[in-house]
């Protein structure tokens, strides 16, 4: 069984989804970013953190490539042409899409106060909106960003979409909002949403 260390409010629930999405058992041990727990098994105090056979993997996106392809599922072989077209996609997540969420997240609630700039949150809007744009085009038709099969990076824009609209952040609709749609709504989340709640 995995250990995951970490707290549902924060990009542990990625972990979480990509679990229930192998059908694989673990535990959730609940601490929160910075705590003296947290900080004990990553020194940097971020959460998730994956225990595994008792060895540390820290980052959701390390965490669920790793799980990915431990299991041979949700990802492409590495090495295929498929593969790095995926990559492609968890990068542009990570740096267009969880970017512009985490910049307006730090000056809302994660910088100490006398660090925020409240004044960034505006252009952290519009690089999401820019990002939602380039999403759509790359999406076009698609079921998921690889076509037909879900994949790391789709796990990765969900988890963003579902942050978007707690941070009061415009989601698009068309064909990006009929996949956030989509993905927001696979019985995957609903259980990692049921297990973290429980």
């Amino acid at each position: 069984m995995y250990q995951v260390i970490g707290h549902p409010r924060s990009r542990t629930m990625r972990v979480l989804w990509m679990l229930e999405e192998l059908n694989q058992p673990y535990e959730l041990v609940a601490h929160r970013p910075g705590s003296d727990e947290a900080r004990a098994i990553n020194p940097s105090g971020k959460v998730p953190v994956l225990l595994v056979d008792g060895v540390a993997i820290a980052d959701s996106v390390a965490i669920m490539q790793f799980l990915a392809d431990r299991h041979n599922a949700l990802t492409f072989p590495a090495g295929s042409v498929e593969r790095g077209q995926q990559d492609s996609f968890t990068q542009f997540a990570c740096d267009e899409v969880d970017g512009p969420l985490w910049t307006a997240g730090k000056h809302s609630f994660a910088l100490p106060e006398k660090l925020r700039v409240p004044e960034i949150k505006p252009t952290a809007k519009a690089e999401f909106a820019h990002a939602m744009r380039i999403l759509s085009t790359r999406l076009g038709a698609n079921e998921f960003v690889m076509g037909a099969k879900i994949t790391v990076p789709d796990i990765l824009l969900g988890h963003c979409a579902g942050w978007a609209v707690n941070a009061k952040f415009d989601l698009p609709e068309g064909n990006v909002g009929a996949y956030f749609t989509r993905l927001r709504a696979r019985p995957a989340l609903r259980r990692a949403m049921e297990a973290a709640a429980a």
